[in-house]
C-alpha cells in the first residue's frame, strides 16, 4: 500500500521503499522514514500536494509523488 490510500488521521508503518535513487532514499533515511517507523497522514493540500505526516514527534512536508515512494501497512482503519 502507498501513501496515497491513506486518508488524513490514518496512521501507517514504513514496510520499505519503491524505486527512488539512492540520494533521495537517503534523505528519506536522514527525515527519520526508517523502515518500521509510525507515520500519520495529517493532512493534503486541497489538490493532494504537498501532504504533511507526522513522524517521530514533528511535522514533516513532502511531495505527493516523493511521499509514494514509501510503501506502507496501515496501523488502524479511520
Amino acid at each position: 500500500m502507498k501513501i496515497r490510500d491513506l486518508k488524513p488521521g490514518q496512521r501507517a508503518r514504513i514496510r520499505d521503499y519503491g524505486r527512488a535513487d539512492r540520494d533521495y532514499l537517503r534523505q528519506l533515511l536522514r527525515m527519520g522514514l526508517l523502515r518500521g517507523t509510525e507515520i500519520q497522514l495529517v493532512r493534503a493540500a486541497p489538490l493532494g500536494d504537498p501532504i504533511e505526516l507526522a513522524v517521530r514527534g514533528y511535522k514533516l512536508t513532502l511531495r505527493k509523488d516523493e511521499a509514494n515512494i514509501l510503501e506502507v501497512d496501515i496501523l488502524d482503519g479511520c
